[in-house]
């Protein structure tokens, strides 16, 4: 992969980016730039991967990520097949503290979105009622013109700035060095060689050997730039896996655990319990619970 330090290009006349995406699957990098970035997973499913922070993404997704974030929306395999009839569609938003100005960010009357900027430095998901105004602002920006996107803008920080319906998905700050494009690079071709052997048994010489490390040497770089162990992050990769064929249930649950990985029913049921607070069993029936009332 890649390194992905992303530059983000603004249109002639424009303060900010606004853009709509819509494909067979997103194909963007685990990757962060120096703008803030409020994304609407519109219409899509996969994997997220921020910070280090591992969980699925589903339609209706929103998030505000604060500058060098590194993060990837990775979909399930099926997006990626010849015959794909499934879309991927998002609407985002970049842009700085200082789009409206160098010391507008500074007036008093923005103390609220002041302290909003510094939340999102721990990346941020938006719910209820708030997404649901954020959102039908969002789509209205479409057909805007850039005077009222601005404002639409300005309304959308108001509005999150002001709101209890946040969550910080990280426990702590995670800011890549946007100096250092070898290390993206390095930690990219990692990530992907996860993604693409999560079902086997993965060493970390193997992992290692990608990078011309030692094993010990390797460990500690890992840890230093994603902020979790190796072993962690593959976990939570294959609890992510598991998640997914769970939900599409054409797998049993001692299969699933098989098929992302796991050598034994209890530590899947383990490592499961851990990540999301449920046993493989009680995850499947509250997700049926919630599919028959929608």
């Amino acid at each position: 992969m890649k390194a992905c330090l992303h530059k983000l290009p603004l249109d002639q006349g424009s303060s900010f980016l606004f853009n709509k995406w819509n494909c067979n699957f997103f194909d963007k990098p685990w990757h962060f730039h120096e703008e803030y970035e409020l994304v609407l997973i519109d219409k899509s499913s996969g994997t997220q991967l921020i910070g280090d922070k591992v969980k699925l993404f589903n339609d209706g997704d929103l998030f505000l990520i604060g500058p060098n974030i590194p993060h990837m929306f990775k979909n399930f395999e099926e997006y990626y097949l010849e015959d794909n009839e499934k879309d991927a569609t998002s609407v985002f938003l970049h842009f700085t503290e200082d789009f409206l100005g160098e010391n507008f960010i500074n007036l008093p009357e923005m103390t609220s979105v002041q302290k909003l900027c510094r939340k999102a430095a721990f990346a941020l998901e938006i719910h209820g009622d708030t997404k649901t105004r954020i959102v039908r602002l969002l789509k209205k920006m479409e057909n805007q013109s850039p005077s009222r996107r601005m404002l639409s803008l300005l309304t959308i920080l108001i509005d999150l700035s002001e709101s209890e319906e946040i969550e910080a998905l990280l426990t702590t700050t995670f800011n890549l060095n946007t100096k250092d494009n070898k290390d993206t690079s390095r930690i990219n071709q990692i990530l992907e060689f996860i993604m693409k052997n999560y079902q086997h048994k993965i060493y970390i010489s193997e992992a290692a050997s990608l990078v011309n490390m030692s094993d010990a040497a390797f460990s500690r770089y890992f840890k230093k730039h994603t902020q979790v162990t190796f072993s962690q992050y593959v976990t939570e990769i294959r609890i992510s896996q598991a998640c997914q064929l769970i939900i599409q249930g054409e797998e049993n649950i001692t299969q699933v655990g098989f098929l992302c990985g796991f050598d034994n029913l209890s530590n899947f049921y383990r490592h499961f319990k851990k990540v999301t607070g449920y046993i493989p069993k009680d995850y499947q029936k509250k997700f049926q619970l919630v599919s028959s009332t929608v």
